[in-house]
């Protein structure tokens, strides 16, 4: 299906930018947006986007030879075809995101913490749908070019959105809240992430906070109860709780672990109780059905439905990902990594059957206190036992250190880059393991993934 047919006359209007074209096309309609030219089809607004080592502006014939009918510059470009002048189109592109959300009235989720957003996104999106029908975020296109263009894939038929939002710097919180409103905001958590940016937890927590700057007097901001930051912050708006204690709105309990096969638990609110079977690895896994439970609750869903929803979840790929190679099974968590989502990674590895193994990398953006937080994950792996860690990078260096210090007798290894690694890594691993992989993005620790299914 196509989006919301707009106008380029209206394109111009709402984006600030000047129409250049024959004055017949001023009321052509585009009925997708793109920002790579692959992705041009017959009706596509082109956006020509600045990235490292290009710009859009260098395919703009190709977009238009996809049957792009207008192209969103920040120059006047050389063609006889329309196009939109701007001054800067990542802007635009917010701006035309802006306007477009506003011709739905449909249920706005945003979705954002320090861990779990993804993971809480596709929870949430999985219950939403058993009422309704569900546009979201795709991947973690949480930024400040994921976010309108998400928005932008609204479409007629959809009577929900779930939106993810993420940021590192303070004011990019803002310009995301202005373009989504959202009606429910989940904040998952308060987290050591970002901290080069946000300086400390306060920090966080005051960057987060600006997604309510956006929200309407009616709107329910949903918070895990159980975090120490969010627990006492008030949003000045109706608030929500969730989490283990029963001082929440809603919290569970009778949790118990069915190791990779899932986490089972009871549900309560003030108003009733019901059993949950959540289809994934990890203890922590409880929190983000449990987030889920709360916005469905507030949107009409019933507990049976909340029920069957998170059943219907299924694990993303590099987030707590169990995969079974028929020599180790591999957990796959390499997406993203903060203090916060390693130690419940580990917590949640330790509580498995057999040899566990936790391959950990670099975690990046902490700041000043960097080598202290990874020099504690180190020593909270070497309390929980687990048998062998093998650290890889600069900053995992002081993850090695600490699971040393922590006294474990337990192996532990460390690799300054991860090619002297793969020389001896069938001698490290065992038949029958249970490996976590597990570090920030830019590791690419995905390629540990790929070696560690060849062995045999």
């Amino acid at each position: 299906m196509k989006m919301k047919p707009i106008t380029l006359e209206k394109i111009a209007e709402v984006t600030g930018g000047k129409y250049y074209g024959d004055d017949a096309s001023r009321n052509t309609l585009i009925t997708s947006v793109v920002r790579d030219n692959r992705d041009a089809e017959e009706g596509s607004l082109f956006v020509c986007l600045p990235g490292a080592n290009f710009h859009g502006h260098d395919f703009v014939e190709l977009a238009y030879g996809s049957g792009a009918v207008c192209c969103l510059a920040e120059k006047v470009l050389d063609t006889d075809k329309p196009f939109v002048c701007v001054e800067n189109t990542r802007k635009a592109l917010a701006d035309l995101a802006t306007y477009y959300r506003s011709l739905f009235d449909v249920p706005f989720v945003g979705i954002t913490g320090s861990v779990g957003k993804t993971t809480s996104k596709e929870m949430t999106a999985a219950v939403l749908s058993k009422k309704f029908n569900v546009l979201k975020t795709t991947g973690n296109l949480n930024n400040e070019i994921g976010v309108p263009l998400t928005l932008l894939s609204l479409r007629e038929e959809h009577t929900a959105a779930v939106i993810e939002m993420g940021i590192s710097d303070f004011g990019e919180m803002c310009r995301l809240s202005a373009m989504v409103k959202p009606d429910i905001c989940l904040m998952s958590n308060i987290g050591y992430c970002h901290l080069e940016n946000l300086g400390d937890l306060d920090g966080v927590l005051k960057a987060k906070a600006e997604v309510y700057e956006y929200m309407s007097e009616n709107g329910v901001a949903v918070v895990n109860g159980d975090d120490e930051k969010l627990g006492a912050f008030d949003p000045g708006l109706k608030k929500i709780t969730y989490g283990l204690s029963d001082k929440n709105d809603l919290w569970a309990d009778n949790i118990k672990s069915n190791g990779l096969k899932g986490v089972t638990c009871d549900v309560h609110s003030k108003d009733s109780s019901f059993s949950l079977n959540v289809p994934a690895f990890g203890s922590h896994i409880v929190l983000a059905a449990l987030a889920a439970g709360a916005i469905a609750k507030e949107l009409g869903v019933s507990d049976e439905d909340i029920a069957a929803g998170v059943m219907d979840y299924a694990p993303v790929k590099g987030r707590a990902n169990a995969i079974d190679t028929g020599y180790i099974t591999i957990i796959d968590d390499c997406y993203n990594a903060n203090p916060n989502s390693v130690s419940a990674s580990l917590l949640s590895l330790s509580t498995l059957e057999g040899r566990k193994v936790a391959i950990l990398g670099d975690m990046f953006e902490l700041g000043k206190d960097s080598k202290n937080l990874h020099r504690e994950i180190g020593l909270y792996a070497g309390s929980l036992g687990i048998d062998s860690i093998i650290a890889l990078g600069n900053h995992a260096e002081f993850i090695y250190k600490g699971m040393i210090a922590s006294g474990s007798e337990r192996e532990s290894w460390f690799f300054p880059m991860k090619d002297s690694f793969y020389s001896v890594l069938p001698s490290l691993i065992k038949k029958g393991d249970t490996v976590l992989v597990k570090a920030s993005h830019g590791m690419h620790f995905e390629e540990i993934v790929e070696e560690l299914k060849k062995l045999q």
